[in-house]
């Protein structure tokens, strides 16, 4: 690890002038669970981080009648073990548990979780080709062992996958993340948050280098209620997604689907939305047939490599698999 400069502002404006006037390549540091470990490896090598872990403004879990609203600085492991985002929204209490150890969870924060970079073996190896690491210089997947690549979202730069789980979530919910810098607050979707990597993966998300995610805020809805997250991995102690689906259902009760929410992790470059598996769904009893098709619109536009096809049809069944869950839950 390379020698860099440390900084603890005291408050949340603090950071945002520390941001200002900070030197190019100057990274927030909040649980540090990603960061540390890439700049042990050589990947990030920041001249400076700026701690923002004991800022009492980024805590707190707070829910009213039409939303939760949690500080960017929160621990994965108060999510999931918040009692009410446990019984309202248990997709996003599971995407927090399934994703990593209780250690880890102890440590990491949901912005530093929405923010974290992918696991592409070819990113983290500095003697390899990565666009996303060293815009220009080629991807080494293309033609390498793209087994774990993504299906969706991909381009000839760059086939990397977003490798989160509370992003999927919250990208079912619609959630939405308020920042700040120096030219004051803003609130985007996390919808508009990530990118596609197109001809430069360098560029991952919008937000800017001198903005900090102060809040994320979750539209209440009855779908949290009938919701789930599956994931589907090599091996079941926290490993990483092989495929991943967050579905929330509201049905009435005649047996109608109503309201549908379908987001698939471990197969894009980016938490993605499958909307025409969501459509399916609705106006239409939950049958076997229709969670089967809900699995296939969803993948009908993967474009599987070399190695990664045979989870084309892992993914269908996980869908397929997440709604009967959800639907179950649904109907309690």
């Amino acid at each position: 690890m390379k020698p860099f400069a440390y900084a603890a502002p005291s408050s949340v404006d603090a950071v945002v002038e520390a941001l200002r006037v900070a030197e190019p390549g100057t990274r927030i540091l909040a649980g540090g669970t990603t960061l540390y470990d890439l700049m042990k490896i050589g990947v990030e090598s920041p001249p400076a981080v700026i701690d923002v872990h004991r800022l009492p403004e980024l805590t707190g879990i707070t829910v009213t009648d039409s939303e939760i609203v949690f500080g960017a600085g929160v621990r994965m492991a108060d999510v999931s073990a918040h009692p009410f985002v446990s019984a309202s929204y248990p997709a996003l209490a599971e995407s927090i548990w399934r994703a990593a150890t209780q250690q880890l969870r102890n440590m990491a924060t949901l912005g530093g979780n929405l923010l974290q970079r992918t696991r592409c073996g070819y990113f983290r190896d500095a003697d390899m080709a990565c666009n996303k690491r060293n815009p220009g210089s080629g991807c080494a997947a293309m033609e390498g062992i793209d087994r774990p690549h993504a299906l969706l979202g991909a381009s000839s730069s760059c086939s990397a996958t977003y490798a989160g789980d509370f992003g999927i979530a919250l990208r079912a919910f619609d959630a939405v993340i308020d920042v700040i810098g120096p030219r004051g607050e803003r609130s985007l979707a996390l919808a508009d948050l990530h990118v596609e990597p197109g001809e430069d993966p360098s560029r991952e998300h919008v937000l800017e280098a001198d903005e900090l995610i102060l809040r994320i805020r979750v539209p209440q809805t009855e779908a949290g209620r009938g919701s789930t997250y599956l994931k589907i991995r090599d091996r079941e102690s926290y490993a990483f997604a092989l495929a991943s689906a967050a579905v929330g259902l509201v049905i009435d009760g005649d047996g109608v689907v109503t309201e549908s929410r379908i987001a698939l992790g471990g197969v894009a470059t980016r938490p993605w939305r499958a909307v025409e598996a969501e459509r399916s769904l609705l106006g239409g009893p939950l049958t076997p047939d229709a969670m089967a098709r809900a699995g296939e619109l969803a993948f009908a536009d993967a474009r599987p490599g070399r190695m990664n096809g045979f989870r084309v049809e892992l993914g269908m069944r996980t869908v397929a698999d997440a709604v009967r869950t959800a639907g179950e839950r649904a109907v309690r």
